[in-house]
């Protein structure tokens, strides 16, 4: 069995701590791992009736590939295949991809999808799930995961049974989009209808016929964008312009919807995807007022709200039911009733170019991060970390002058023809147009202060003659 874990949400329900470059699954928001970092964890050792799982591909956007591969082997987890999407094509053509992929190894192996952001109670009620739907894989079926509700949940699709069911596997008879209120309490009522959790276990061939058979246009972009896809370090890229083709669906819509052989698994377990701010309250422990907090909060008279801080001392006195989250460089406030409208914040944000719908003020690189601790007319500030024997990429700019202050460590700057062995306190000049790289030989992070000065301080000034990670425009 291969897991297969789909990473390609954005997550912006969850914004100011969700961005475009560091989505949701890659944050610690239920415990101290990230949601995808969790997910390794519960198939790291998984094991079904004895036989051991095999290390998982996972299908992510092609921004996300370093923090991936980061994450992963932080859990001493190296994943077989890194499948790279090069735009959002929703769940089918990454299923398609990853499915003709493990094909592609001459096996025709059990596959189980998972999405890297959900949060499982309870593991032996997963461990219990996975092993009745196995049987039915083994039968020829295609399992889809339905999870008892506990809820009149209007945020979730629903599956519909034939019958109330409580364990092992039932016959799916509809998926229900999203209903209002007073559907979702008679789907509570009635017993037979279950959460639809994203999650999926099936023959890779059978998957492969029946994406075939219901929607052949996925198929034939999957497979052009797999024989057409680059290989590069421990990425494979698929071609971008093969994989736009593929329509943008669901694998609900394309295949679950239609097919004969789906089943339902039951999953009795605690479980959610934490879409929005009232779910990550919902999932997370509470003190004795039904208070969520994270961080440096101090809260005086409140009641069922959810705060987090991330940089600073977040006070909040006298309100309930409400969501305040705090980031080094946006606030959000809102009640919980409202938690879903965060999205139309993302939107206006972007519409107005600003790049906090997209990342932090703290940002990752295959080489380390950078923190912009100020910015103004014509100058920017950043504090940036080297891990140790890294490299960041030789070029130059063409509107900007820099200015690095050794605070710790070592570094080996390359400006033009000249090479210069930097340590503590030292400082160097790179003018405007003059090619330079920045290395880090030693064994410690290397941390330098970096002034910019220039008419255009854009991330996008930048001309890079050679770089080690892959990347081929931007830093």
């Amino acid at each position: 069995m291969i897991p297969v874990i789909l990473s390609g949400g954005s997550g912006t329900r969850l914004w100011p701590l969700s961005r475009a470059l560091k989505p949701k699954q890659f944050i610690a928001l239920h415990g101290d791992l990230s949601l995808f970092q969790a997910t390794l964890e519960r198939i790291k050792n998984l094991s079904i009736e004895g036989e051991s799982v095999s290390p998982p591909i996972i299908v992510c956007n092609e921004e996300h590939r370093f923090i991936v591969a980061e994450q992963s082997r932080s859990l001493d987890l190296i994943p077989q295949k890194i499948l790279l999407e090069p735009t959002a094509r929703n769940t089918a053509p990454a299923i398609a991809a990853a499915t003709l992929s493990a094909l592609a190894d001459g096996d025709d192996p059990i596959l189980l999808v998972l999405a890297a952001d959900h949060v499982i109670g309870d593991t032996d009620a997963f461990n219990a799930a996975l092993t009745s739907a196995k049987a039915e894989v083994n039968q020829g079926k295609i399992v889809t995961f339905g999870v008892v509700p506990t809820k009149p949940e209007t945020g979730y699709g629903y599956i519909r049974t034939q019958a109330a069911a409580v364990d092992g596997a039932a016959h799916v008879e509809a998926f229900v989009e999203k209903p209002d209120l007073a559907t979702a309490q008679s789907y509570l009522a009635q017993g037979n209808y279950f959460w639809n959790s994203g999650m999926f276990m099936f023959r890779a061939s059978v998957m492969k016929a029946e994406l075939e058979r219901l929607s052949p246009e996925i198929m034939v972009a999957a497979e052009l964008s797999l024989s057409n896809a680059a290989h590069d370090q421990d990425f494979t890229r698929l071609s971008q312009v093969d994989f736009v083709n593929a329509p943008n669906v669901s694998i609900d819509y394309a295949v679950m919807e239609k097919t004969h052989i789906a089943s339902v698994v039951i999953l009795n377990s605690p479980w959610s995807d934490l879409g929005a701010w009232d779910s990550v309250w919902e999932a997370g422990a509470k003190d004795e007022h039904q208070n969520c907090t994270q961080g440096d909060v101090l809260l005086q008279d409140v009641t069922h709200s959810y705060v987090h801080a991330s940089h600073r001392l977040v006070t909040v006195a006298g309100i309930s039911d409400v969501v305040v989250v705090e980031t080094a460089d946006a606030i959000l406030v809102t009640t919980k009733d409202r938690a879903q409208d965060v999205k139309k914040i993302v939107t206006e944000l972007t519409k107005h170019h600003r790049i906090e719908s997209a990342s932090h003020r703290e940002v990752y690189r295959p080489w380390g991060k950078y923190d912009s601790v100020d910015q103004g007319y014509r100058y920017q500030v950043k504090r940036i970390t080297v891990k140790p024997g890294h490299k960041l990429s030789v070029q130059l700019h063409h509107h900007r002058a820099e200015h690095w202050i050794v605070v710790s460590g070592t570094a080996n700057v390359q400006i033009a023809d000249k090479q210069v062995l930097l340590t503590e306190n030292q400082s160097t000049y790179i003018p405007i147009g003059v090619v330079h790289s920045l290395e880090n030989p030693g064994r410690i992070p290397l941390e330098l202060i970096e002034v910019q000065s220039g008419a255009y301080l854009g991330e996008d000034d930048i001309i890079r003659f050679e770089d080690r990670y892959g990347r081929l425009e931007l830093v």
